[in-house]
């Protein structure tokens, strides 16, 4: 006997069930721990990251009772998920804006699941080793990275954790049935269905489970059908309430429209690919393109490549119940993301792997020891060869995580295992643009505007990239191309008001800012930007009303106490302004202008000891002008 089965075979190790079970729990977390722990210093994405936190002021207004009302209520986002709005928010009271904090939750959160998992398997089939196999491999496969490492994607981290927590639950019910265990299960279902629509499949998995391993079934064939409607429908009516929700959300913005015709070829081709990369977990990518134009023997093969498993799995169903639970749990998940109903331009995604791929895990852990018929075989080669294949996903786990550093090698990852990936180079773009690397960003935007023309988002962001380097002409032309395109695309008339503002065109401006809040009337910032037109033009009572509208939207938005101040100031109401410097500097302490501001305000009050101050304090902060200048006048020491 080697060394290695010595030490890890669980047949050799004359330690107690107890025990074993213990080591599995801390070996998972550890485990878990050492591959994803690195996420702990990657920064925010600026895909989906800036939709749901850094741009988000419900978020960052932290967790108050207006934010829980808006977190119940909305479906900001296009979907009703109250409880990642809320676990956000908690998060922004822990950590601010640091992404290090809002990672490190997420791998909290996949941990627990890993180990709910365990707990569950080994609780209902008293196998711990197939049991921990089935963990692990959750825990530790490439295709999950995403779910761990996206902070926007907590709504899969949350849901399954409520996922498993509620059939954990689910367990403890059917060992001993009563009501209140019921209701303990009813509940988590309820925080997994305001975690992600997706769990809404979690009823008809609870009946995979009560044929194989729970073989409830058999104790109940009498009155089978009843049985399960009784204990199941509440569950049911769960789900379809949440379906109906969903559905009657409005359709994402941005959303194109593909024919039927290219979903229904798409869904057997992802399904198939998605166990492609099971098995062979390669060119994993942030985002893969839909393509309407699928070769036909791809399509036909995929689709009978999974009625060839289907029927195999079906006519072995009383010998091999475990095939046929894992392969269904794997389908039945995996069907509302499958594409045939749009919930967006991708092809697929490897986030929506998260919980089918137990499934996978499932047929592996107790169908590979078919395949050696003597168990001193098994014993030598199943358990060093499940260590050595859990080790593997380990490994590319760990590589696989390390693109998610930051949005430069994310997307560069992404460009270089996908092709004609439009959104990924726009995304590129805008990222280089935050950078101030514009000239590449353009270049980006180009080929993002070559692959996809009519999309008037491209046109919208290459405007705002030459607006950066002042050439605001060729930004109204995308501009207006960009409205062209989508005449309901407020942020373009926004950024199309922002050109004109800078070329002097204050009235054309505020035509455009007009037709932006028309269409969408609760964006602060076109407020903002209104309000600048008008001071421009010297209508400072009209600028104060724009930008009351947009303090009553974003009431910590510092530059526009800033500039209310500035137009009371204009209208001689220095008192007021000075309130509005003061706020300004509470939300922002650095704020130069602000105390700059403050401090003419105060000299012009004739108050030099206040102006002085702040004079004082704009210079500790790296502007000294104004200090400066009331030395020279004698106003300051």
């Amino acid at each position: 006997m080697n060394i290695f089965q010595k030490v890890f075979s669980p047949n050799k190790m004359n330690i107690s069930p107890r025990r074993q079970i213990l080591i599995v729990y801390v070996f998972l977390a550890i485990v878990t721990l050492a591959v994803f722990w690195q996420v702990s210093q990657f920064e925010f994405i600026n895909f989906d990251d800036d939709f749901y936190i850094t741009k988000n002021f419900h978020i960052q207004s932290g967790i108050t009772l207006d934010g829980i009302r808006w977190a119940l209520s909305t479906t900001y986002a296009d979907l009703w998920h109250p409880l990642i709005w809320l676990s956000f928010m908690f998060d922004y009271q822990l950590y601010g804006l640091n992404p290090g904090g809002y990672h490190v939750t997420n791998l909290i959160l996949h941990i627990l699941s890993t180990l709910l998992l365990f707990w569950l398997f080994n609780r209902m089939t008293g196998t711990i080793w197939k049991s921990a196999f089935v963990a692990a491999f959750f825990a530790l496969h490439p295709l999950h990275v995403e779910s761990v490492a996206w902070i926007a994607e907590r709504k899969d981290i949350l849901s399954a954790f409520f996922w498993m927590l509620t059939l954990c639950l689910y367990v403890y019910y059917t060992e001993k049935p009563a009501v209140r265990r019921y209701l303990l299960v009813l509940f988590s279902f309820v925080l997994a269905l305001m975690s992600k629509p997706m769990v809404i499949t979690l009823p008809a998995i609870m009946i995979l489970l009560d044929y194989w391993p729970l073989k409830r079934f058999e104790s109940e064939k009498d009155n089978l059908l009843l049985w399960q409607l009784k204990e199941k429908l509440p569950f049911f009516i769960l789900s379809a309430v949440l379906v109906i929700i969903t559905v009657y959300t409005p359709d994402h913005p941005n959303a194109a429209k593909f024919p039927v015709s290219s979903r229904m070829a798409n869904a057997p081709v992802s399904f198939v690919t998605y166990l492609e990369k099971t098995f062979w977990p390669h060119d994993l990518a942030v985002y893969y393109t839909f393509s309407d134009q699928l070769p036909v023997w791809q399509v036909f093969g995929a689709a009978l490549l999974i009625l060839v498993i289907s029927a195999a799995v079906i006519a072995a169903v009383k010998r091999l119940p475990y095939l046929f639970v894992g392969w269904l749990w794997y389908a039945i998940i995996l069907l509302p993301v499958i594409g045939i109903v749009q919930i967006g331009n991708h092809a697929m995604a490897d986030r929506y792997t998260y919980l089918p791929l137990i499934g996978i895990g499932i047929m592996l852990a107790w169908g590979i020891p078919l395949l050696f018929q003597r168990e001193n075989i098994r014993k030598k080669i199943l358990f060093p060869a499940g260590i050595t294949a859990l080790g593997i996903l380990a490994v590319l786990s760990w590589q696989q995580c390390g693109y998610w550093k930051n949005n430069i090698i994310l997307f560069n990852h992404a460009l270089q295992v996908t092709k004609d990936n439009y959104l990924i180079h726009s995304c590129l773009a805008n990222t280089l643009v935050e950078e101030g690397k514009i000239d590449e960003a353009i270049d980006h935007f180009n080929q993002a505007i070559h692959l996809t023309p009519n999309y008037a988002d491209n046109y919208n962001n290459r405007g705002n990239a030459y607006a950066k380097l002042g050439r605001y002409q060729p930004a109204i032309e995308d501009y207006n191309k960009a409205i062209i395109l989508k005449p309901d695309l407020a942020d373009a008339y926004n950024n199309r008001g922002s050109a004109y503002t800078k070329l002097g065109r204050y009235d054309r401006a505020i035509v455009d800012y007009d037709e932006a809040i028309r269409l969408n009337p609760d964006l602060a910032n076109i407020y903002y930007n209104g309000g600048l037109a008008y001071a421009k033009l010297g209508q400072y009572r009209l600028a104060i009303e724009d930008y009351d509208k947009a303090i009553r939207l974003n009431p910590d938005y510092a530059k526009v106490y800033n500039n209310r101040g500035t137009a009371y100031g204009e209208l001689g109401q220095y008192q007021v302004a000075i309130e509005n410097f003061n706020e300004a500097i509470r939300l922002q302490p650095n704020y130069i202008a602000a105390y700059n501001n403050g401090g003419l305000a105060y000299f012009k009050k004739g108050n030099n000891n206040l102006g002085c101050r702040y004079a004082q304090n704009a210079c500790k902060w790296g502007d000294c002008k104004l200090l400066d200048a009331a030395k020279h006048n004698g106003l300051c020491r």
